[in-house]
C-alpha cells in the first residue's frame, strides 16, 4: 500500500514521475529533489521519527512555516526567491502524494511564501552582444572549430532567443537550419522560431570545421573530447569573454536571450509576438521586457535632452 511507503520512497517516486511523465529538466529535478530531501530531513528531526507517506498527510502549516524559518538561518540562509522556489517544490510534491498515492494534505495550501519582487531582466547592449559573438574567433589558443562552435551557440541565444538547454538540444539532423526552427522548451511546449541568415551561417561554419563525424541523432554541438557540449562550458566561455570585453557579471548566456527580446521590443515588435518567440506561458513574464525598454528610453532622454 502507498501509505506504507517511506517519505524517501515517495520522494523517489515523485522524481521518477517528474522525469519520465512531466519531462522535467535535470536542473529542475536536482532543485526539486534537494528541496524535498531537506523538507523530509527537517520533519524527521522535528518529530524524532522516520517519516512515512501517511505521516506526510499530517504535516501542519506550523511545521511548514518552521521549515521555512529553518531555511532562513544557518551559514547559508536562503533568499526570499529561493524560499519561494523551495515551497513551490514542496507543494508540487504534495500534489503528487494526493493524486498518485492517495495521501492528501489540504493544509499545505494554507502556507504563504515570502513576497518576491520579480527582478527586471538585465540585457546587454547591441554592441556588447556583437562583441560577445565575435570574441571567440579572436582567441589564438582555441582551435578554429571550437571558436566557430562557440559563436554558433551564442548566435542561437541572441539571434533566436533560445535558452542554453534549447540550443544544446539540437541534433545533427537539424542542420542546415531551416527558416523556421521547431523548439521544445520548458514543460515540453513546442514553438516555432525564425532563423536569421547570420545564425544559419554560423552553424554552417561550425559544421564545416568540425573534425568529428556525427550521425543525425547525435547532439549538434560537440565537446573537444567528444560527446555533447555541456551548459557549464557555455557559461564558462561567456565568463571568460565578458572578462576580456570588460562587461559586468550580468552579461551571462541568458542575458543574450534577454537582449534578443529587449532589442526586438525596441525595434517595434509587439509583446505578444515576443511572448511566442520566447515560449513564455504568461504574457506577464514577457511584460518585464517593456519595463527594461522604457528604462532605456528614459536613460537616453536624460542623457540627450538639453533640459533633462
Amino acid at each position: 500500500m502507498a501509505a506504507a511507503l517511506s517519505a524517501e520512497q515517495a520522494r523517489q517516486a515523485w522524481l521518477q514521475h517528474l522525469a519520465h511523465e512531466r519531462r522535467a529538466s535535470p536542473r529542475t529535478l536536482e532543485a526539486y529533489g534537494f528541496a524535498a530531501s531537506r523538507y523530509i530531513a527537517f520533519l524527521e528531526r522535528h518529530r524524532d521519527e522516520d517519516l512515512s507517506v501517511q505521516g506526510l498527510t499530517t504535516v501542519t502549516p506550523a511545521e511548514v512555516r518552521a521549515w521555512l524559518a529553518h531555511l532562513r538561518t544557518g551559514d547559508h540562509p536562503l533568499s526570499p526567491r529561493s524560499l519561494s522556489q523551495s515551497l513551490s517544490a514542496i507543494r508540487t510534491f504534495h500534489r503528487f502524494l494526493d493524486r498518485r498515492l492517495d495521501a492528501p494534505n489540504a493544509a499545505i495550501s494554507l502556507v504563504r511564501g515570502p513576497r518576491v519582487t520579480p527582478g527586471a531582466p538585465r540585457p546587454v547592449t547591441e554592441d556588447q552582444a556583437q562583441g560577445l559573438l565575435a570574441e571567440p574567433a579572436l582567441d589564438p589558443d582555441r582551435e578554429d572549430w571550437e571558436a566557430a562552435r562557440d559563436q554558433a551557440v551564442l548566435s542561437l541565444l541572441y539571434g533566436c532567443g533560445l535558452r542554453i538547454s534549447e540550443a544544446l538540444s539540437l541534433r545533427r539532423s537539424d542542420a542546415p537550419l531551416p527558416d523556421m526552427l521547431r523548439i521544445t522548451g520548458k514543460g515540453s511546449k513546442t514553438r516555432m522560431v525564425p532563423v536569421l541568415p547570420a545564425v544559419r551561417e554560423a552553424v554552417d561554419a561550425y559544421l564545416a570545421l568540425l573534425p568529428q563525424v556525427i550521425d543525425g541523432d547525435a547532439p549538434l554541438f560537440r565537446a573537444k573530447r567528444g560527446g555533447a557540449l555541456s551548459p557549464r562550458h557555455v557559461q564558462a566561455t561567456v565568463q571568460v569573454l565578458r572578462g576580456r570585453l570588460g562587461l559586468p557579471a550580468s552579461a551571462t548566456p541568458h542575458a543574450l536571450r534577454h537582449s534578443f527580446a529587449t532589442h526586438l521590443l525596441g525595434a517595434g515588435a509587439d509583446l505578444r509576438s515576443i511572448q511566442e518567440l520566447l515560449g513564455h506561458a504568461s504574457l506577464s513574464t514577457t511584460q518585464r521586457y517593456a519595463e527594461v525598454d522604457a528604462a532605456a528610453l528614459l536613460g537616453a532622454y536624460s542623457r540627450a535632452h538639453p533640459h533633462a
